[in-house]
Formats: C-alpha cells, structure tokens, sequence
C-alpha cells in the first residue's frame, strides 16, 4: 500500500512525460479523497457493528456467484420444471404491448423487488406509485442503465422536486435492442435498433399533512409510448420501405395512484412515520395496434419494525383492458431494505410471477450528494448464466429547499415558547408560538399552546375579576 501510494504522490519521469497517467494518477488520488469520510467513519465504530458490516458484505458478495453458477441444461430444466409445478402456466402471459413498461428503470425499487407501491421513497416512485412526489425529502436528478436479456438494454433519466405539498417529476425511459436480418445464405440484408421510448409527467398533491398526520397524497402520471421496428426484407434480398413503419406505433396512458403514512407497531423513537400503504393503477390507456397495454392494478404495504431495517410487500393484478378474460394470474413481491450504516445500505427482494420467479440483490452507497446503486438479478424466465442482469444507478441530491432548516427553527422556537411559558412570560410564550406558526402553518403544537394559553389568560382574568369584588 505505501509502494502504490508513493507512486501516486511521486510518479517516476515516465508518469510526467504521459498526460494520460498523469491525468488517470489525480483520478485516483479524488477517488481516494471521496471515499475517506466513509471510512473514516467505519474506522470509529464499534467492533460489533464493524464485524455485522463485515458479515453482510461477504453474504451479498458471496451470493453474486453463487446465483451466477453455469447450470447445465439438466439443470435449468428441473428448475423450470418446479417452477411449472408450483405455479402452473399462465397462458395469457406475454400479450401485452410494450414490454418496457414491465422493465424496472432500476435503483432501490428494483432492489426491492418492485414491491415499491408502499415505499416510493426515492425518485424511482415514478414507474410504481405517481402519489410518491410530494411525499419525497429532497429534490433529485438519476440516471439508471439496466442490462435487461441479451443485448437488451433500458436507459432511464428521472427529475423530481417538491413545492410544500405538491410534487412534480419527469421521466424518460429507452429500451433498445439490435435488430439485423439475413437472408438463406447467411447475407445481412437489413440492420437497425428495435426500440421503445415511454416518456412521463408526475403530478401528486399530499391533501390534510400535518404535524400528526402525513396526509393522504395523490397523484397522476400521463405517459406517452413509442415504438419503432426498423425496415424489414421479409425474406427477400431487398429491404421494403416502410415495412416497420407499418408494425411501429404510439399511444398514452395513465397512472393514478394514492399514498399514506402513520405508526403502527412503533418500537423507536421517531418523527418519521413506520408504516405505509398505497394503491395504485399503472398503464391505464389506449391499445396500440389492437394489443393492449400492461395494465396493473396494485396494493402495497410497508412497515420498519425497527428504524434502520424495512419490509415490504405489493399485491398485482394484471388487467387486459381489451379481453379481461385474457387478463394474467395475479403475482406478487416482497422486499427488504436495511440501512446498514448511514452510508450503505443492502437490499433483496422477490418476485413471484406464474411459472417465473425473479430474485434480486442489491445495494446502495452514499456519498455527500450522490447515490450509487447496483442490482443483480436472476430471473429464473430466462436461464440461470453468469451476470444474468445487473442494474447500474446514481442519484444527485439538489437538497430539501430549506425545508429541513424551518422546521428545525420551528422546533427551536416552539420550545422557547414553552420555556416562556413555564416562567410565567405569556407574552414571550405567545410570540415564539406565533413565529413558530409563521415558519410551519401545519405545526398542531403550537396552535395546541396559543389555544392553552388563551385560556389560562381567560381564567386569570376571571380570577381577577373575583378577586375586585
């Protein structure tokens, strides 16, 4: 380690003449400089929580090849085989349009297993839950690039920010996948990208929030899809104009979908509420081409039982908007997330589909205002290889608007307020309250202790009044 770090700090001549090493050797020594603070902080724990960090590392490291184990064809076949067993077939699988509507953009949801309907705390709400904007702390720019199946892949940009009690996001997503024709003598005839583009619009208002309550928030996403094939041969040696102009479409849809928070169960101490619930509809809109879109209706439900670990788990039912008798078998998903320091965080999560079952492992690092994350996946629809699918992900914190910074100067200030008024200093008491009310109109406390204090005036008053006869 010194020998590295003495060629970093005192490179040899040879490093001075390249530019690109001299450039690649300040890389490195930022890297270095970002990832301290982090391990500054691991440095200072203690030796239990170091060893449990530890521990949790080497399980999610040692399961990436363990899933990634090269089954042979006897294999993967038993595996679908007890998977038919459980489930059975669903016939009605794979009707649908738009298959990038079925694909997680990636980020904490996906880690979760897509059980993110209750959860829809982070910017990747937008493809589970569109009531989750106004509900969010922070305001939040991410990139995510999945590696679906194949040479398929799904690029995705979310930006979400919050007005008090209204939140508004936007989002584009793009599946793509190289498409190349030949003819019977092995000729390349035709070439291009198959692709799919979906594109969003969030709008959530949280109705009745307050101090005690965190409101009921709801909210729409109205989405517009386009598919494009490119030009086809069909066979021939001549590529025909406007044949994937015939089979390329577009149409919007809807997302509506309801959000709330409240204690249940609370074994910690918190403002933050332990439990969630959500409802939601996704996909709602028009056929494209006469095949109708993945239309979804969900419940979901979250609860942390303690403050760094939280469960949760989502119910589906699939709806053929065209045919419901054609309508997919509901599924479901179950995930956990568990902070494991204020800079990680681990994550699992299941999905369990007819005649499919999709595993998933994932993890999160926080730096000053980014988040990293990565998800591994094993669909088991597909066949158990090396790296079936890895999801890549990094979220920028723009911060909170100054939200946090009022409501700490609400506290301070309500405080004051009861300081005042345990001396006898009502005046004092009633200014800091009013001030506090100014700050955060939906402070229940204070309006709680003017309503007090106006009435112990009241009563003083009728006691004086007594006392004069």
């Amino acid at each position: 380690m010194g020998f590295i770090h003495h060629l970093l700090i005192y490179p040899t001549p040879l490093l001075y003449k390249v530019s690109e090493l001299d450039v690649f050797r300040y890389m490195i020594i930022y890297i270095i400089e970002i990832l301290n603070k982090p391990m500054y902080i691991y440095i200072q724990m203690e030796q239990k929580k170091k060893y449990f960090i530890i521990v949790i590392m080497l399980l999610f490291f040692a399961a990436l090849p363990a899933g990634a184990l090269d089954f042979n064809e006897d294999g993967y076949g038993s595996i679908t085989d007890f998977l038919l067993d459980v489930y059975g077939v669903d016939d009605n699988a794979g009707l649908t349009a738009f298959p990038v509507l079925n694909v997680p953009m990636g980020g904490k949801s996906e880690g979760m297993g897509t059980s993110f309907t209750a959860v829809a705390d982070d910017l990747t709400f937008i493809e589970w839950n569109p009531a989750g904007s106004s509900m969010l702390a922070k305001t939040e720019l991410g990139f995510f690039h999945n590696n679906w199946i194949a040479d398929t892949n799904v690029e995705s940009i979310v930006y979400t920010f919050r007005v008090k009690d209204l939140g508004l996001a936007a989002a584009g997503k793009w599946l793509y996948v190289p498409f190349t024709e030949y003819n019977m003598f092995g000729d390349r005839v035709s070439k291009g990208y198959y692709s799919e583009v979906v594109g969003t619009l969030n709008i959530s208002y949280n109705f009745f929030s307050g101090y005690y309550f965190t409101g009921v928030s709801l909210g729409l996403n109205l989405k517009g899809a386009f598919r494009f094939v490119p030009d086809f041969a069909n066979g021939s040696d001549t590529v025909i104009d406007g044949s994937g102009r015939s089979q390329s479409t577009a149409t919007i849809m809807a997302d509506l979908g309801a959000l709330t928070r409240f204690n249940l169960f609370k074994f910690y101490s918190s403002r933050e509420k332990n439990t969630s619930a959500g409802i939601v509809i996704r996909n709602l809109g028009l056929p494209a081409q006469g095949d109708p879109l993945p239309t979804v209706f969900a419940l979901g439900l979250a609860y942390k039982p303690v403050r760094p670990v939280q469960f949760s788990f989502d119910f589906s039912v699939p709806l053929n908007m065209v045919d419901p008798g054609l309508s997919e078998k509901p599924y479901w998903a179950f995930g956990v997330n568990a902070a494991v320091t204020n800079f990680l965080a681990m994550r699992v999560g299941l999905l369990s589909k007819t005649g499919n079952a999709r595993i998933t492992l994932g993890s999160e690092i926080k730096l000053k205002n980014v988040a990293l994350d990565v998800n591994y996946s094993l669909d088991l629809l597909t066949q158990a290889e090396p790296l079936n699918r890895i999801s890549l992900g990094a979220r920028f914190d723009f911060g909170d608007q100054g939200r946090q910074a009022a409501s700490d100067k609400a506290d301070e200030l309500y405080f004051t307020g009861l300081e005042a008024y345990a001396e006898g200093n009502y005046e004092e008491a009633q200014y800091n309250w009013e001030e506090t009310l100014r700050i955060q109109p939906k402070f229940e406390p204070a309006k709680e202790a003017l309503a007090l204090l106006a009435k112990t005036k009241n009563l003083e008053n009728q006691i004086r009044e007594l006392m004069e006869f």
